[in-house]
This record gives C-alpha cells, structure tokens and sequence, in this order.
C-alpha cells in the first residue's frame, strides 16, 4: 500500500477537496492514479479496458468524494470502487463463467509449503496470477502487491476477513503450482 506519507497527505486532500480548494483534487488523482491503474489492469488484463475503466472510476470518484465520511478510508474506498468497475465492465464485455468456490481450489497440490520464490520476475508473477482464478489473484493483488490488510481486502471484496484468508492460502498454493509447472516446462 502507499507509504504513510501518501495516506496523510490524502486525508488532507480530501479535507481540502470538501472545502472546495483548487487544485487538491488534481494532486490526489496524482497521488493514486498509477496505483489505480496498476490494480484494474491486473483485473481486466488489457490496456484499452484498464485505461477507459479507471477514466471512468475518476468520474465517479469525483462525483461520490464528498460522501467519504471517513478520509482515511479512502485507499479501501477507492479499490472498492474500481472492483466494482472492473466487475461491471467485464460483465458488459464477456459472458461471466460462475467463479469456483474456494473448495474448488483445495485440490491444488501442496508439494512446496516454503512459500513462492523470491526471484520471480515481474512477468512471470503476473502471467502466473492470470492463470489463477479471478477471486484468488484479486486477494493476492490486493494484499501483496497493494498492500491492504486482509480486513482491507475483505471490505474491498465484500467477504469476510476469514474467506479472505482462505482464498489467500489457497491462491498462493495455487500460483506455486502454476509456476512451478511453467518452470519445469521451460526447463525441458
């Protein structure tokens, strides 16, 4: 998640935005723009739909920014937003398989209980989250590569803190077996 420097300055951003002084909202789209780009890119997986979706998620952040009662809610406020976004954009543009349940994932084989390497690069990380299911890379997005709380995630994601926990032990045993397959593919 952002430094605490950029959480601070949001909630005297968003005080000053209430009050109506120039530039403040300008400077806090600045602050969470690339991080809220970053996010719905993930989500959606192509750059035309992630752009014209967070445009959108702007407009409705600008125009529901004043019911924020709590300004230091507002990275969770703004992730929820853009999940639900991204959600309704991919409803609009594909035909939705149900989403497996997080029993569905327990079948993944649990050979390495040490945790993922540290020296994936970026571009296997995220072809490795791609080929997780949708619920299991939003928990990992969110809470490792965002860094939200798992009480964070579970209010972004609208579940609670407890399923969050199980999609994210079932998502990481899931990404391991994702990318050790592509590892020992590469290797032959």
């Amino acid at each position: 998640m952002a430094s605490r420097r950029v959480l601070i300055e949001s909630e005297l951003l968003l005080l000053q935005c209430r009050r109506g002084k120039p530039g403040a909202l300008e400077r806090l789209v600045e602050l969470w723009e690339r991080p809220l780009y970053h996010y719905v890119r993930r989500l959606l997986n192509t750059e035309d739909e992630a752009k014209d979706v967070t445009q959108d998620i702007w407009i409705n952040v600008v125009r529901k920014v004043g019911a924020l009662r709590d300004p230091a809610a507002f990275p969770a406020w703004l992730f929820k937003v853009a999940r639900n976004h991204a959600i309704s954009h991919f409803r609009r543009t594909r035909s939705l398989e149900p989403l497996p349940e997080d029993g569905a994932a327990a079948e993944v084989s649990t050979t390495d209980a040490n945790g993922l390497s540290s020296t994936l690069n970026a571009e296997e990380l995220h072809w490795g989250l791609s080929q997780l299911s949708p619920q299991h890379s939003e928990c990992l997005i969110l809470h490792f590569l965002e860094g939200f709380s798992v009480e964070e995630v579970a209010d972004i994601t609208g579940v609670v803190p407890g399923t969050v926990k199980s999609r994210l032990h079932y998502a990481k045993k899931a990404l391991r077996e994702v990318l050790e397959k592509e590892a020992e593919r590469n290797e032959r």
